[in-house]
């Protein structure tokens, strides 16, 4: 057991990320990832069955499945730039603080020359 903790530790996270997908129970309509937007709509129907929306979508995905590509590619992009955002924040943040050091130094080590 204590030769392989970390072929363990990977067998329980294999095991925890597979189980789920065998134990959902898939719905009626047979689309897992339909989302709340596609539940909303057939409440809606069932509410007011003659409402009419206010406007029709400019581009309409060819399928759910590229209507989730999309919403995944807007979130990676969005993380990428929040990403993006926090390193530049702290290398300035950093290259400020250097700089100061820096001048810090210089100005005891003109301190130092006048005695």
């Amino acid at each position: 057991m204590k030769r392989y903790p970390n072929l363990i530790l990977l067998a329980l996270v294999a095991l925890l990320s597979a189980l789920p997908l065998w134990l959902v129970e898939r719905p009626e309509g047979g689309d897992i990832f339909g989302g709340a937007d596609n539940q909303a709509q057939a409440l809606i129907g069932q509410i007011a069955p003659d409402y009419a929306p206010w406007f029709q979508p400019l581009l309409e995905p060819a399928s759910g499945e590229i209507a989730s590509l999309l919403f995944a590619l807007q979130a990676a992009m969005g993380a990428g730039f929040i990403g993006y955002y926090l390193g530049c924040a702290r290398t300035r943040e950093k290259l400020r603080r250097e700089q100061a050091e820096a001048a810090d130094r210089n100005t005891a080590a003109k301190d130092t020359r006048a005695d």
